[in-house]
């Protein structure tokens, strides 16, 4: 995969993604939430790129923005050689197909009032011009390709488990045949002993069928299994981008370094010797970030320069991008 000169599927420079806030009696705008500042990464044809960090610190955001469920602040976005970062929504429609998103509470995102092959025969009724026949074979295709029982496409979202709704809620994102896929915590609402099963499924998927995907999730554990690179987002910002195994044996920034002392390790002997790095105070308020880095209230190896200047994000060692002051003065 390191060798392959693959070409990038989705390609986002600066995206920035601000919510507006209002108070007042006339409803003025007061300030903006600043969920997602400034991300810049590509996501190469084939590879699943992880996006790991805090509960609140934007990678959901970051998410549905790429895809253009919201109409960002600024920033581009390509996607398949297409532009789509101030695209009206109505020219969306046609790009739709090629995009897609698998979300995180598969309870949430299904229509308790619609059955399981309407759910994902819907994506065809709106974006195809197949016969009824052809849509029914097409949606009994999906439901083995996700190990679901066609015979149990009449049925209702309620009368399945939550591993069994986000094996729909999959097959419905891979109804038009779809480049890229967004998934957005899509194991973090199941038991624990289903997760393996729905990540192994994703594995399969993209062999099969030659998917893209951005992988979001909080499981540091389990992005390790399943990306092939990893950005860390802190407070609306990537941090730090490397390849998976590079940044687990050697992370640069300190709060990937923190991150990652984090995670469990199962083996007893190896644990005693894990330097675990707890954070100091809370994560700072996206509608108030602190001057020059975001992550200086908290970083363990702050500086002078930290508080007053941006950090600049770069590569910093083949392959390994960083936002941090203590590889920017060398």
């Amino acid at each position: 995969m390191l060798d392959n000169p693959a070409k990038p599927l989705v390609s986002v420079r600066d995206m920035k993604m601000h919510f507006p806030i209002y108070a007042g009696l006339l409803r003025r705008r007061v300030g903006e939430v600043k969920a997602v500042d400034g991300l810049t990464f590509d996501v190469m044809e084939g590879e699943t790129l992880g996006l790991v960090g805090e509960s609140g610190c934007g990678k959901s955001t970051a998410g549905r923005a790429v895809l253009r469920l919201y109409d960002i602040t600024g920033g581009q976005i390509e996607i398949d050689g297409r532009e789509i970062g101030d695209t009206p929504q109505s020219q969306l429609r046609s790009m739709r197909p090629t995009m897609q998103m698998v979300f995180q509470d598969p309870q949430a995102s299904l229509n308790p009032r619609m059955t399981v092959e309407a759910i994902i025969r819907e994506p065809l009724d709106e974006h195809t011009t197949l016969t009824p026949m052809e849509k029914r074979e097409k949606v009994a295709e999906l439901m083995d390709a996700v190990g679901l029982n066609r015979k149990f496409a009449s049925r209702y979202p309620h009368a399945f488990s939550g591993g069994q709704r986000q094996r729909i809620g999959i097959a419905r994102a891979l109804a038009l045949n779809p480049k890229f896929i967004v998934c957005d915590e899509p194991i973090a609402a199941l038991d624990v002993s289903i997760q393996a099963q729905v990540v192994n499924l994703l594995e399969d998927l993209q062999e099969k069928f030659g998917l893209t995907y951005l992988f979001i999730s909080h499981d540091l554990s389990m992005v390790r299994h399943i990306a092939t690179r990893v950005a860390v987002m802190y407070l609306g910002k990537i941090v730090e981008l490397a390849e998976r195994e590079t940044l687990f044996a050697a992370p640069l920034h300190p709060y990937t370094k923190a991150l990652l002392s984090a995670v469990p390790e199962p083996d007893p002997s190896l644990s005693r010797n894990t330097n675990r790095i707890i954070l100091q105070g809370d994560v700072p308020s996206p509608s108030n970030p602190p001057q020059g880095c975001n992550f200086c209230t908290r970083c363990p190896a702050v500086m002078d320069i930290c508080k007053q200047v941006e950090p600049e994000y770069r590569e910093v060692k083949p392959r390994q991008f960083a936002a941090c002051h203590l590889y920017n003065e060398t």
